[in-house]
């Protein structure tokens, strides 16, 4: 348990369904008994309660009746002021003490109150005034039991917090225009009466004064409330709670000093400190904490079981310095500030001597029953084949009649959208299940997020959302995610065991692209060979068909949303396909889905021995290109981002300038610094435009860089007729991440994982293994390293090495050929020489391969190859 807590002396929770709000607390001594303890009344006796019938804004004691000094009960409803004395009567029997309410004078409204002050205005002596500002913002001053004058704030809006300076004879308020107000109590009394809201014609022609501000002051946020403590006779402060900070001003509107929250207040009460010249403050915040604050130094904090929208300090039954709390639902707490001391004592061990032999034997055991389990099972427990809970995804074959992109067009295209429905049938009864939705940007879901409540097994729940294209360039996977995440109750856990099921979906291409015109020239060109004879690309590709070349059956073309184009063509007399397209990037999903298929069409044909290779060039350098200006934008980035912290730094220096010109008595010349403060203004708007442009580009530049990622991995793997699992070793290599951010980047994230598998499965000598590699994650000053190391990689697994995560594949692989791959440098000397060894080797490679003769494309029809 903690020590830092408010510990309940008394506590109460007061009425039932009902809202308090910060003026329904007032601790005083109502009953006028002088000892403020109720004649002897128990702290958990409730002494009264009365059903006024109207709901109550604020309560107050005072001195409010004439021809007596008696404090008596001010109570404020929405249209009426009642004020009421509170009487006790010595009790004879074992009920105690009876007390009694009584009305005393009221006042019927004609607005709207707000909230309420009180005090001796204009310097009256042995009795209070009562000030009611009404939700139009006129101010109502009573006379105890007459009505004196009301006044129109001007320029009011809305209402806000009200006090009274006894000081300074003063009303102080925060407007709606966010800044502190003063008004002369005298000022009020003179100026023209406010029979009605618009300025009468007597007050046009001159008769009576205007009702003019004392003193503003502009604090930039919304007041909770406003608190005067005036500790000694020399000064008073004014404190004002706003809604991020809190701010202590002196009689005439200066600031004495502020302090910033770091959470949201709810409320606040000024006190008298031990030390000469400061002032403490109790806090309460929406984290039911309450901050004991010395002028601005934090000197305790407390937890409390509510959220206190009122505080107050007293003295309860001889004990000085209760915390009275009210929160919004009622609770009502007395409590102290301090530490109880824990009675509990650990009992003593039995001493007894440990064998260590038996020990060492025991954890031998659990240690060899551990790594059998890892073995056999994995990390986790393998589950039952009967599964808790069955996930499934159906993806429609159709778009959806009215499609549900909020942008419907992208250029003259317009957007569909498709329907996909996940169904959970569980086993078990479940504890809540959490069902999130995952698809690639620039992809989007109309709704992600879904909670399902299995109260019974054997229960079916279907849901459905649709997906669409928002973006004008292509998303890396057309494959989506559906994640369950739920908890299975135990005998031994009743809350449940964690668990996660997923099911994957794949969405239909033509969500991102339409029928496209082949084309006979592009930039960049792949050839895929088969065993197989060429499949009709109609048959294949049943929706793309051009309707005015139905006979082509060997070409199609494909144009995404947002204009790039791709065209496929399929060889009449070799087992190759070709794709071909203006951008590198957007040869990947269009490789992919024919060699998906591919696989499909053969497999319903009963062939199973169908496969694909890659035995054309690697395209590196196009894979380099797009490197280098993802790696450009987050240089870009971070330049403009130092650019705009310097800016943001020099407009606070030229506004702290200004404001010591315009604060100065005696005016001097601004000497242009008004224009250098609207230059410098322009400038970080500008600034940040550029950073969020930079932003939106970095991010379709990382997009793109997946897409090409995927693509090298598809040809390394058909290229080295890699296998699943090291096609996933090269997968969690490429594409580590999800999401760019400038702390973490793609470029150094892949650079540490391919060093790591040079210097494991795919090094050549002890030596490379022995060699560290940093554990620090910077950002690279070039790309550069990162792009050797692919070059090495690929000549690696050239030269017949094999990817692994094992233990035992660490050692030197013997199926390296005699002349093999250059090891990795322990040096920037030695980087340099073996950078220029194994790109002359894989360069000599590429020659090689660019030798192979090209497959007999046919060319399109009406149009010369």
């Amino acid at each position: 348990m903690s020590l830092f807590k408010a510990r309940d002396w008394w506590s109460t929770v007061l009425g039932e369904k009902e809202e308090f709000d910060q003026g329904c607390l007032c601790l005083a001594d109502v009953d006028n008994s002088g000892n403020g303890q109720g004649d002897g009344a128990q702290a958990e006796d409730l002494l009264l309660e009365v059903h006024l019938r109207d709901p109550v804004l604020q309560v107050q004691v005072g001195k409010f009746v004439s021809g007596t000094e008696m404090l008596h009960l001010a109570v404020l409803h929405s249209r009426k002021l009642c004020v009421y004395s509170v009487s006790g009567t010595l009790g004879n029997v074992e009920h105690g003490n009876q007390y009694q309410i009584k009305l005393m004078y009221e006042h019927n409204l004609q607005r709207t109150a707000c909230n309420m002050t009180y005090g001796t205005f204009g310097g009256v002596k042995g009795r209070d005034l009562i000030c009611i500002q009404s939700m139009d913002g006129m101010l109502m001053v009573f006379e105890q039991e007459s009505y004196a004058f009301g006044r129109f704030l001007p320029g009011s809006l809305l209402p806000g917090p009200l006090a009274y300076s006894s000081r300074t004879d003063s009303f102080i308020t925060v407007s709606s225009c966010r800044q502190v107000e003063s008004y002369k109590y005298q000022v009020l009394a003179f100026a023209t009466d406010a029979d009605k809201r618009q300025e009468t014609e007597q007050q046009k022609l001159g008769s009576g004064k205007r009702l003019v501000v004392d003193w503003t002051l502009n604090i930039g946020e919304q007041a909770l409330d406003i608190c005067i403590v005036s500790f000694n006779q020399s000064a008073s402060s004014i404190f004002v709670l706003g809604e991020r900070n809190f701010f202590c001003l002196k009689d005439n509107g200066q600031i004495r000093f502020m302090k910033k929250l770091d959470c949201s207040p709810s409320s606040f009460l000024p006190y008298c400190s031990v030390s000469e010249g400061t002032i403490n403050t109790l806090i309460g915040n929406h984290n039911k904490m309450l901050h004991v604050y010395q002028d601005v130094t934090l000197k305790w904090a407390t937890q409390l079981p509510h959220v206190p929208v009122a505080v107050r300090v007293g003295c309860l039954h001889d004990l000085k310095g209760v915390i009275v709390t009210l929160s919004d639902d009622g609770h009502l707490q007395c409590s102290y500030l301090g530490t109880d001391p824990s009675l509990f004592q650990a009992p003593k061990v039995e001493s007894r001597e440990l064998n260590y032999d038996e020990l060492d034997k025991e954890l031998k055991e659990l240690q060899k029953l551990i790594k059998d389990v890892n073995k056999l099972q994995g990390v986790w427990p393998m589950t039952e084949k009967e599964d808790d809970l069955k996930v499934s995804a159906l993806v429609s074959s159709n778009f959806d009649s009215v499609s549900q992109a909020p942008d419907a067009e992208v250029g003259a295209d317009l957007v569909p959208s498709v329907t996909v429905k996940v169904t959970l049938q569980n086993r078990v009864a479940l504890q809540k299940a959490k069902l999130s939705v995952y698809v690639q940007p620039p992809l989007e879901l109309t709704c992600d997020q879904f909670t399902f409540d299995f109260m019974a097994p054997e229960m079916t729940k279907t849901v459905a959302f649709s997906v669409y294209l928002k973006g004008s360039y292509t998303p890396p996977e057309l494959e989506g995610n559906a994640v369950v995440s739920y908890s299975r109750p135990t005998d031994r856990n009743p809350d449940g065991i964690p668990r996660v099921i997923q099911c994957k979906f794949r969405l239909p291409l033509k969500l991102i692209c339409l029928p496209g015109q082949p084309s006979k020239t592009a930039s960049h060109k792949l050839t895929i060979d088969t065993n197989k004879s060429p499949v009709s690309l109609l048959s294949l590709f049943p929706g793309f068909a051009n309707q005015s070349e139905d006979d082509q059956v060997n070409v199609m073309g494909f144009r995404f949303f947002g204009g790039s184009r791709v065209t496929l063509l399929a060889s009449k007399t070799s087992q190759r396909y070709r794709i071909q397209s203006e951008q590198f990037e957007d040869l990947w999903l269009i490789t992919n889905e024919l060699i998906i298929r591919l696989k499909e069409y053969f497999e319903k044909q009963g062939i199973k021995d169908f496969s694909c290779s890659f035995s054309g060039s690697m395209p590196l350098q196009e894979y380099f290109e797009l490197i280098d200006h993802h790696f450009e934008l987050r240089i870009n980035g971070e330049k403009l981002e130092e650019l705009l912290s310097e800016r943001a730094v020099q407009f606070r220096a030229i506004q702290r300038r200004l404001l010591t010109r315009f604060k100065d008595k005696t005016p001097a010349p601004l000497q242009h610094l008004d224009t250098l403060l609207d230059g410098t203004y322009k400038q970080v708007i500008a600034l940040a435009d550029a950073v969020e442009e930079n932003q939106d580009n970095l991010f379709q530049a990382f997009i793109r860089l997946r897409s090409a990622s995927h693509l090298v991995i598809l040809l390394v793997g058909l290229w080295q007729k890699l296998s699943a699992d090291q096609v996933a070793i090269l997968e969690a290599a490429f594409l580590p991440l999800q999401q760019d951010a400038q702390e973490l980047g793609w470029e150094e994230t892949v650079d540490a994982a391919i060093s790591h598998l040079l210097k494991t499965c795919l090094s050549k000598s002890s030596k490379e293994q022995a060699l560290t590699l940093g554990s620090r994650l910077d950002v690279p000053k070039d790309t550069s390293r990162l792009k050797k190391h692919i070059t090495l990689l690929c000549d690696r697994l050239a030269k017949g090495g094999r990817l692994c995560l094992s233990a035992d594949a660490a050692a030197p692989p013997t199926m390296v050929m005699p002349g093999g791959c250059a090891p990795i440098p322990e040096s920037d000397l030695e980087e340099r020489s073996v950078d220029q060894e194994s790109a002359e080797l894989f360069t000599n490679h590429k020659h090689l391969i660019a030798e192979t003769p090209m497959p007999e494309v046919p060319p399109l029809q009406g149009v010369a190859e």
